[in-house]
């Protein structure tokens, strides 16, 4: 075993217990650890980067479930729509994008340059939430909105699919301002709807496409263990200056990302 693929499975705990301290955001560092520690190619960690976040959601959401801490119905009002276009995009609308988007003499964007520069743009808008988190919610208390909570899982959906992202960031706080929850809760139905929707996106990835699983797996499991020392590590930290810190190290991240593919990559 490669020195990179074993710093890589290093790095797969430290997503997890990422994910586990701070609620969200951890998944987005999966991406740029298998394209940049790893060297796979960035269309194809997206679709693995489904996989581990819907996974290690999905661990999460069992352990807030067993805490009544997951409204189901929410789940379904909302993930259905995330799921169905999380899939669409994987299955249909990736793989119709040419390899080249467009060329001039002096740019050329390719479909990866721009999925890592999409990545990047996510990366920057959930290190400004997390930046910006220590400001408290204000609840909706006039009930859920069906129609808004279905809108914004199809915006989600397109998200992971897009990206291999599983946007926490976003669905939190539409669980709290549009179905009035609180944090607690809006956190566990968050976790179930991220593993439905990125589970769904890495099945539109299978058809035609060969899984690396020997490698998948392990990663995954990884990162799985790391949610459980975040989760361990949650009850003796602060959260909030946590996220705040840690939303500083992914706003460094997206900028080095910008960086590095539209000036360190370029060609001369």
């Amino acid at each position: 075993m490669s020195f990179s693929v074993v710093t890589g499975y290093v790095l797969a705990v430290l997503v997890g217990v990422s994910l586990g301290l701070v609620g969200s955001g951890g998944s987005i560092l999966t991406v740029p650890i298998l394209v940049y520690v790893l060297g796979i190619d960035p269309v194809i960690a997206t679709g693995y980067s489904l996989f581990v976040v819907g996974s290690t959601a999905f661990v999460g959401g069992i352990k807030n479930a067993l805490k009544h801490n997951v409204a189901f119905n929410i789940v379904a009002v909302f993930g259905i729509p995330s799921l169905v276009t999380a899939y669409v995009m994987r299955a249909v609308v990736l793989p119709a994008l040419p390899k080249v988007i467009f060329s001039t003499p002096s740019f050329t964007l390719t479909k990866a340059l721009l999925l890592m520069l999409l990545f990047a743009v996510v990366m920057l808008t959930a290190a400004i939430k997390m930046i910006r988190s220590a400001a408290p919610c204000a609840q909706n208390t006039a009930g859920p909105s069906p129609v808004k909570l279905a809108l914004s899982g199809v915006v989600t959906g397109v998200l992971a699919g897009a990206v291999g992202a599983g946007g926490g960031f976003l669905i939190i706080p539409a669980l709290v301002f549009l179905a009035g929850m609180p944090m607690k809760k809006a956190v566990g139905t968050s976790l179930f709807i991220i593993a439905i929707q990125s589970l769904a996106g890495f099945v539109g990835d299978l058809h035609g496409n060969t899984v690396q699983w020997g490698f998948l797996l392990p990663f995954t499991l990884a990162a799985v263990f790391g949610i459980f020392i975040g989760i361990f590590a949650s009850q003796k930290i602060e959260g909030e200056k946590l996220k705040k810190g840690f939303g500083y190290f992914v706003l460094l991240m997206g900028i080095y990302i910008i960086v590095k593919e539209l000036i360190i990559n370029k060609k001369p």
